[in-house]
Parts: C-alpha cells; structure tokens; sequence
C-alpha cells in the first residue's frame, strides 16, 4: 500500500470513528470507550494529514501566482516568499506525518529500571558508576520524573559497584532506552598520585518496567531465600532476617535486595526488578528482528556494547553509535546537556526506520 492510501485509510477511519462517537445510541456501552480510544490514538495523525493536503493546496496556488507573467512584481515576490514559508512548513509536516506512521514500541510510554553496574576499573569504575547514576538522577528530575533507589552496593570511596534505580513517569524508557550498553570513563583518578589518565568503564541497562499482566511468575518458579543483610545501611541491618533473594529458576536470574528494614517491601522490590528483567528477556526473544535492525541503527542496547565516552581532561563525550561529540561534558554529567545526545539519538533511530519504510516502498 502507498503511503498516500494508507493516509486515506486513516482519515477514512479517523471520520467514521468520530461519526460513530457521536451517535447517543453508543454512549455508555463498552464499544465507546474502545472507539474513544483508537480516535484518539489517530487524531494527532489525522489533524497533520489534513494540514499537511491544506498547506499542499496553498503551495501549488502560490506558485501558480509566483510564476504567472501578468502579475505585477510586487504581487510575485510576495508569492515567492509565501512558497518558501509553505514549503518548508509542507516538508516539516511531512516528516512529523511520517515518524506518527512508524510502528511504536508499546513499551516506549512506561516507566524504567536503571542498572548501573562499575565494570573494569577497580574503585575508579565504581567512582564513575555513581556519576553516571546521579547523571541521570539529574536529567529524569528535570524532566519531572520521579526517581527512587531500589538497590545499591556502596565502594569504600563511596561509589556504587551496583546501584538499580526505579523511573516513573511518562514516556522514560522511550527517552532513555538507548543508553544501555558500556560507558567508558578516561580522566586522572583521585587516588592516582602520577597525574596518569586511566580508563574504567560501567554498565548501563534500561528495562521497561512490567506490570503482573505482562508478565505472570509462577511462585513454583521462584526460590526465595532470607537472611541477615551487610554492609552500609546501618545498624538495623543485622538484626532480622529481612534481606531476600530471589531466584528464577527457569531462567537462573538471580536478584537481591536487602536496602529496606522490611522482609516485606524488600521482597517487593526484588519482584519488581526480576518482573522487568524477564520483561524485557521476552521483548528480545519476540522481537530479535527489531533488534538486528537496531544494531545497525543505534546500537543494540546490548549490555556489552561501548557506546560512549566521557572524556573529562578534554571536557568532551563521544556517542560511538552516531558519531556525535559534544565539548561539554560538564553539562552533559550535570543531566543538563544530557537531552541533546538523548534526542540526536531518537531522531537518527527515527530517520533510519524512516529510510527502512522507504526500501519497502511503503
């Protein structure tokens, strides 16, 4: 189907849907709520298309006048001015058009689970992990998101060798489901006395968080083991069995929490995490198509992928999948000028699936 029919079929369903709605005999039941919803999925679509056939009208009436002999001067350069405004107005609805046409992943509008696990590099990685942590604890603040730790292993200079983090808001793991892969890290650590530049890295993962519909976890599934927590969190920590460890036997995951006083909640967060680790084994299982497109893309957000470099002597970040730098890497570590590697990368992931429909001739 060309693109131009498909635009049909939409504005087709989009009148039909809005002439249903608006029929009394349909208000109340089941079937309004389900039309509410898909007409309110196509307006946004449905509104640009229109736009987008007016501004078409409009540019062809202005050339026509642009290029009409008997025109006076004044009348065409008005009209060639007017073309210009149009057409570029004509090529940004266009593409808009185009990216509302792409297939969406369902899973873009959820909420997210950070991992940030320190990786080569001793104290330094674990230093560098706690960066990348607050890093994005500042960028999902501005963004009014909401951030609550559910897991951390401290270093003994005070960073993370594993710190797992829970994102609410709307829309996160599509903003940030490209930054899973390896960071890597070069500047003058604090304990080297030489002045010599090393290089650590740390492992970033981004899950969509998964509800118990989308994932259902056979207790029989699970072993689940309590005990005495350790290490920092205070003195309550040895007093009761209130850390677990959950088990997936069927897939050997293994998840540990014991940052809260209570068995209970303890126990609830470490199904959370496990839910959205399975959650996302089973996106990639199911979708190992979008996935090898996406290697080609972007990366594949695959845990053991450089992506990037922060290179602080130097001030300057390097996102290895699209060839950008930027020299501020103060800002970009501050979650200031995180955004702009954030959405260089969704609009290179849209323009190449953008260039894919284009082969398929759709």
């Amino acid at each position: 189907m060309s693109l131009q029919a498909k635009l049909d079929q939409v504005l087709r369903r989009h009148e039909e849907l809005a002439a249903r709605l608006a029929d009394p005999a349909i208000a109340g039941s089941g079937d309004y709520v389900r039309l509410s919803r898909e007409f309110a999925g196509l307006d946004e679509l449905a509104q640009a298309v229109r736009r987008q056939r007016e501004v078409a009208r409009e540019l062809a009436e202005a050339r026509v006048m642009a290029g009409d002999p008997a025109a006076d001067a004044e009348m065409r350069a008005l009209a060639e001015e007017e073309c210009r405004s149009l057409e570029a107005e004509c090529q940004a609805l266009d593409r808009s058009v185009r990216v509302m046409l792409l297939p969406r992943d369902e899973a873009d509008d959820r909420s997210a689970i950070l991992e940030i696990r320190a990786g080569t590099g001793g104290e330094e990685a674990a230093l560098f992990a706690a960066d990348l942590f607050r890093m994005y604890q500042r960028y999902a603040q501005e963004a009014g998101w909401r951030v609550s730790l559910l897991q951390a292993t401290e270093s003994d200079l005070g960073g993370f060798r594993e710190v797992v983090a829970e994102i609410e808001g709307a829309g996160v793991y599509g903003r940030l489901k490209f930054e899973s892969g390896v960071h890597r890290v070069q500047r003058v650590p604090e304990t080297e006395a030489q002045g010599r530049i090393h290089t650590s890295a740390a492992t970033v993962a981004i899950l969509p968080e998964a509800e118990e519909v989308d994932i259902a976890i056979d207790p029989a599934d699970l072993k689940i083991d309590v005990f005495r927590a350790s290490g920092a969190g205070g003195q309550h920590v040895n007093t009761t069995d209130s850390a677990v460890r959950i088990t997936h036997l069927p897939t050997g995951i293994v998840v540990v929490q014991q940052d809260e006083r209570s068995q209970h909640k303890n126990r609830a967060k470490a199904l959370k995490i496990l839910r959205a680790r399975l959650f996302e084994q089973a996106r990639d299982a199911a979708a190992e198509a979008r996935a090898a497109e996406r290697r080609g893309l972007v990366g594949s957000g695959d845990r053991s992928e450089r992506i990037r470099t922060y290179n602080f002597p130097q001030n300057r970040v390097t996102d290895h999948r699209i060839g950008l730098t930027l020299y501020k890497l103060d800002k970009v570590v501050a979650g200031e000028a995180l955004g702009e590697l954030i959405e260089a990368l969704v609009t290179e992931d849209q323009a190449a699936r953008l260039a894919a429909l284009d082969e398929t001739g759709a």
